[in-house]
C-alpha cells in the first residue's frame, strides 16, 4: 500500500493548494488506445479536451447555495441583455427622423375632471362632474355651466340642426337627456329613459342621431333585456315653440355666426314637444325548429319578402338540429373541451340611412331629400345586417323590410358622413363595401391573415394633384376612401372606384419591436385632405398622409402635462373648422390629489392653420372642376357625358391611327411590287 508524503498528510491546506496548480484536462465521449503510428494519430484530439478546474471537481457548491449562483448569473445575464437591447433602441430612435412637433394654440384650464366633448358649429360641449359645459370654440371661453345632476356625464352628443343644435349627455346612470340650444336659451326636452321606479330603470350604451337631426335611436339595456328605441324628432316643432323670429327655409341653410360675449340662459320654464317614438326593436331570436307543417306555410310567411335571408323561415326540424350539433360536439370535443366561454349580451350597431337605390321604398312613401328613411341595424354574433322603414308608428308591427346576409358574423359596419358608402366588417375579417347611393357594390376585399377589423373611419375624397392631395370641387360619384384600424395595430387604406376591384395599401405596419407605439385611436381631419390624426399608446399624437404614408407632423401638450389615459384619449375634431382638442393632466398631481376634481386639467387646442408645416395645405385644398376637366389624370371624377365623349374621342383617333398605318402599309407594298415588276422586265 502507497504512502503519501508527510507534508501533505499533515495540510490539508497544502493538498488543496497542490490540487489547485495541477490543472486536469479531460477529454469529450469515449476513451481510445491510440494508433502507435503518430500519422494515424487525431487531430482534433486538441479541439477534444477540455479544461477543468480541479477545485470544482473536488468541491461542488451544496444547495440552496447552487441555485442562488444561478439565479445571480442569470440575473447578470439578463440585465446585460436589457442594456443591449435599451442601447439598440436609443441608437434607432436617435437614427429616426423625428417630426416637428407643435405645441397647442390656446390652453383651457379647467377646475374640474372632463369626461367627454363634442364639437358643433363654433361651440365646445364639455362633459364633467354634475352636467356639462359650453365653450366658445375660438378663444377657449367658457359661456355656460349646467350642473343639476347628482352624477357626472360621460359621454355627450352635439348635432346640428341648421340653426340649432341638439345636446344628448349620458350620465353614469346610463339616462340620456335631450336639449335644444339656439340663440342664447338652451331647452331640456325630455330624459329618454328616466322612470320613477329604480327597479325598471333601464340604462343607455348606445345612441345614434340622424344627420339632420330627425331621427334618434337608442340602445337601452335593463333586468337582463335589451332593446332598440327609436323616436322621431319634431324639430319643426321646436322652431315654432320657442319662437323663433325667421322661419323660412332660406334661413335655416345659414350658418350662425357665434358672438364673442353671448350671454346664454337656462329656459325651464318652457316645453318642448316631446320625441315621437316609432318602434322598438328586439334582438333576433335563435334560429330553432320549424313551426310550419308545409313548406307551402313557409312560402307564404315571405311572400311579401319580409324576413327573406334572416333564417327564420325554414323548414328544418328540431330532431335535425339536435342531431346536427351533436355530431358536430362528436367531432370537435377535443377542441371544446375546457374552452366554453361566457355568453355575452347581445348589442346592436345602426345607423340612418337615406333614400337610395338599393333600398326599396313603397310608392306611396315619398320622403324630403336629405330625410333618412332607414334604420339598419346589425347584433353581435349574427350574420345579418337588417333594414327597419322609419316610416311607421308604434302600432305597426316590427319586422325588417329587407336583410342583408354575410358569410360570417358582422363585427364591424360605418357609415360615411355623407350617407352614400357603408362597409361591413366580418369576423372572417372580410369588408364589403355598398355605395348606396347608387345602389351596387364596390367589391368585397380582405385583410392580412390574422388581422381583423377593429374600427373603420372613412375619408372625405381627395386626389394627388402636383404632389399634393386636394379636394374635387364639384360632386364625386363612386369613390370611396377610408382607413381601416386592425386588431393587431396596423393600420390600412382601401380604396374603392366604381367597378373597379378595391384596393388595399399598408400604412403602418404591427408594432413589432416596440409595442408602446401601437395605434388606439384614429381620427380623419376634414380640413386637411387625405390626412388622419393618430394616437398611440406611449400617448404621442401623430399627422399622417395616408397618400405617401409619411408622418407630417405631431402634436403634444406642454412637458407639465400628459395624457392620463393614452389608450383611451379624450379628444374631438372639428368637421367645419381646421383644428382639434386635446385632454391633458398634469402628472405632478396625479399621485398628490385625493380627489379626481383636485387633479388639474387642461383642455389643449390645436389650430392647424397656426402650423407652418400645414399652413399652405389649408389654404389651397380644392381642385378647380375646370382644371379636372382638363386632365386626364382625373378621369373618375367627370361628368358621365364628358367620359363618354373622352372614349368616343380617343376610339376615333385610334381607328384614324390604324386607318393611315393600314394606307403606309399598302403603299409599300405596292412599290415593293413595283420594284419586282421592273426587275423582271429588265431580265
Amino acid at each position: 500500500m502507497f504512502s503519501a508524503p508527510p507534508s501533505v498528510m499533515t495540510s490539508p491546506k497544502g493538498n488543496r493548494a497542490h490540487k489547485m496548480k495541477l490543472p486536469i484536462f479531460t477529454q469529450k465521449g469515449m476513451l481510445e488506445v491510440p494508433s502507435p503510428t503518430e500519422k494515424d494519430w487525431s487531430k482534433d484530439d486538441e479541439d477534444n479536451c477540455v479544461f477543468s478546474d480541479p477545485e470544482q471537481e473536488v468541491d461542488s457548491l451544496p444547495q440552496p447555495y447552487r441555485m442562488i449562483n444561478k439565479l445571480v448569473n442569470f440575473l447578470f445575464d439578463r440585465s446585460w441583455e436589457i442594456i443591449e437591447e435599451r442601447d439598440v433602441l436609443r441608437t434607432a430612435e436617435l437614427s429616426r427622423i423625428q417630426p416637428t412637433i407643435y405645441s397647442p394654440f390656446i390652453e383651457s384650464t379647467l377646475n374640474k375632471m372632463p369626461n367627454c366633448m363634442a364639437v358643433s358649429q363654433d361651440y365646445v360641449f364639455i362633459g364633467g362632474t354634475k352636467g356639462f359645459s359650453i365653450y366658445n370654440l375660438h378663444n377657449a371661453k367658457r359661456i355656460y355651466v349646467w350642473e343639476k345632476l347628482k352624477v357626472d356625464v360621460t359621454s355627450i352628443w352635439a348635432t346640428d340642426l341648421g340653426n340649432e343644435i341638439l345636446i344628448a349627455p349620458v350620465d353614469e346612470m346610463g339616462i340620456v337627456r335631450l336639449f335644444y340650444f339656439y340663440k342664447d336659451s338652451l331647452f331640456l326636452i325630455k330624459a329618454i329613459n328616466e322612470v320613477d321606479d329604480t327597479s325598471k330603470q333601464t340604462t343607455c350604451i348606445k345612441m345614434e342621431i340622424s344627420e339632420g337631426g330627425d331621427f334618434a335611436a337608442f340602445l337601452l339595456q335593463g333586468a337582463g333585456d335589451i332593446c332598440l328605441d327609436v323616436y322621431k324628432l319634431p324639430k319643426e316643432s321646436w322652431l315654432k315653440e320657442v319662437e323663433y323670429p325667421q322661419l323660412s327655409a332660406n334661413s335655416k341653410k345659414k350658418v350662425r355666426q357665434l358672438q364673442m360675449d353671448i350671454n346664454i340662459c337656462f329656459r325651464g320654464d318652457v316645453k318642448l314637444s316631446l320625441p315621437v317614438h316609432i318602434m322598438k326593436i328586439k334582438p333576433p331570436k335563435p334560429v330553432t325548429g320549424t313551426t310550419f307543417k308545409s313548406p307551402l306555410e313557409v312560402f307564404a310567411k315571405i311572400e311579401d319578402c319580409c324576413g327573406l335571408g334572416s333564417g327564420q323561415n325554414h323548414f328544418i326540424k328540431d330532431s335535425q338540429w339536435e342531431q346536427q350539433v351533436a355530431i358536430f360536439n362528436a367531432t370537435y370535443k377535443k377542441y371544446l373541451d375546457g374552452e366554453w366561454e361566457e355568453e355575452l349580451l347581445s348589442m346592436a350597431t345602426f345607423h340612418f340611412l337615406l333614400p337610395s337605390f338599393i333600398i326599396a321604398m313603397p310608392a306611396e312613401v315619398k320622403n324630403p331629400p336629405g330625410v333618412a328613411c332607414v334604420l339598419g341595424v346589425h347584433w353581435t354574433g349574427s350574420h345579418n345586417f337588417f333594414l327597419y322603414s322609419l316610416n311607421r308608428t308604434l302600432k305597426d308591427k316590427v319586422d325588417p323590410e329587407s336583410t342583408w346576409p354575410c358569410a360570417a358574423p358582422i363585427t364591424v359596419s360605418q357609415l360615411s358622413c355623407c350617407c352614400s358608402y357603408l362597409v361591413l366588417a366580418c369576423k372572417d375579417g372580410v369588408l364589403t363595401l355598398w355605395d348606396l347611393a347608387q345602389g351596387f357594390s364596390l367589391g368585397v376585399i380582405a385583410l392580412p391573415e390574422r388581422c381583423l377589423c377593429q374600427s373603420i373611419h372613412f375619408l372625405k375624397y381627395f386626389l394627388v394633384h402636383k404632389g399634393q392631395n386636394m379636394y374635387p370641387e364639384g360632386p364625386v360619384k363612386s369613390q370611396m376612401k377610408c382607413v381601416v384600424l386592425g386588431t393587431d395595430g396596423s393600420l390600412y387604406l382601401v380604396a374603392a372606384s366604381g367597378t373597379q376591384r378595391p384596393t388595399l395599401s399598408l400604412l403602418v405596419e404591427r408594432p413589432v419591436k416596440h409595442p408602446e407605439e401601437a395605434i388606439c385611436a384614429v381620427a380623419p381631419v376634414r380640413a386637411l385632405p387625405g390626412m388622419v390624426l393618430i394616437f398611440s399608446s406611449n400617448g404621442s399624437v401623430h399627422l399622417m398622409d395616408v397618400a405617401t404614408s409619411q408622418i407630417i407632423c405631431a402634436f403634444a401638450p406642454p412637458r407639465s402635462y400628459h395624457l392620463a389615459v393614452p389608450w383611451k384619449p379624450v379628444f374631438v375634431v372639428s368637421s367645419h373648422h381646421p383644428c382639434f382638442l386635446l385632454r391633458g393632466d398634469h402628472p405632478d398631481e396625479l399621485g398628490s390629489a385625493s380627489n379626481a376634481e383636485d387633479i388639474p386639467n387642461s383642455i389643449f387646442y390645436f389650430n392647424f392653420k397656426a402650423c407652418p408645416l400645414l399652413e399652405n395645405i389649408t389654404r389651397n385644398c380644392t381642385i378647380p372642376q375646370t382644371d379636372m376637366l382638363d386632365n386626364a389624370a382625373f378621369p373618375q371624377v367627370l361628368p358621365l357625358e364628358k367620359r363618354c365623349e373622352n372614349f368616343f374621342q380617343k376610339r376615333l383617333q385610334k381607328l384614324e391611327k390604324n386607318k393611315a398605318k393600314e394606307q403606309e402599309h399598302w403603299t409599300r407594298l405596292r412599290r415593293y411590287s413595283l420594284l419586282l415588276q421592273r426587275e423582271n422586265f429588265k431580265k
